[in-house]
């Protein structure tokens, strides 16, 4: 099977044309990640790729990493793999995933190409990838402090999906935000949330001290589980007016 060659339409959209409809996710994804997600999705139409497989891209890279960094942890933990080419291999991966992630969305639009099965194969194919990535975390944190309590991973994995779901939750005529201020201040204080922001986070984690795993851990259950609550409160509160 022969592979379509590059486009050559003298009308073909732009990197700023793809950025341009990007769907933000914080100040490091806008600044970082969508910008890298918009040169790759030039790049996919100038070679005829359907979103989908960028979705798809996106999903085998994720888990291919996190699966690396999972079977790695023990060894890392251990002495017996360099803890820098693992967490580097994490920092790198994690963001060209993501990346792809903004790719495919911004393909899309641009090209006409939006469906709800698609969007449906996106969410999915990001709820997939981000059990990989909290699997190898857990992996990590586990393998470096033995005494992690069970409790704190299993809230750990629970709460770390409350990103995802506010973030489906917050599109169509329900959609709202507990903090609606766009200022710089707060959305450095957003950071926390910020996916793009979070998965450097953690590999940098991973590539300098890996023994600082479990606070990660911890640390984003505080965050994530605060949010929740904060969510459920807001919510309510709306939801009797």
């Amino acid at each position: 099977m022969s592979t379509p060659s590059p486009t050559t339409d003298p009308n073909a959209p732009t990197v700023a044309d793809f950025y341009r409809v990007n769907r933000g996710g914080g100040l490091f994804s806008e600044a970082v990640s969508q910008r890298l997600g918009a040169r790759v999705a030039l790049w996919a139409y100038h070679r005829r790729l359907a979103p989908t497989v960028l979705t798809v891209a996106n999903l085998g890279l994720s888990v291919l990493v996190s699966a690396v960094v999972v079977a790695a942890a023990e060894p890392v933990a251990d002495g017996r793999v360099p803890f820098w080419a693992i967490g580097l291999l994490a920092l790198l991966g994690w963001q060209a995933a993501y990346a792809l992630d903004c790719a495919d969305g911004q393909l899309a639009r641009v090209t006409g190409q939006t469906s709800a099965a698609g969007g449906r194969v996106d969410v999915l194919c990001d709820v997939a990838g981000q059990i990989a990535l909290v699997a190898a975390l857990a992996a990590t944190a586990e393998a470096q402090v033995p005494e992690t309590p069970a409790w704190l991973l299993a809230a750990f994995a629970g709460t770390w999906m409350v990103n995802l779901v506010t973030s489906v939750m917050q599109h169509g005529p329900q959609a709202a935000s507990i903090v609606t201020s766009t200022s710089l201040p707060v959305r450095v204080l957003k950071l926390v949330r910020d996916y793009g922001a979070v998965i450097l986070a953690a590999g940098l984690v991973l590539t300098v001290m890996p023994s600082w795993t479990i606070w990660v851990v911890a640390a984003f259950t505080l965050v994530n589980g605060g949010f929740l609550g904060a969510s459920i409160l807001f919510s309510g509160r709306e939801s009797l007016r």
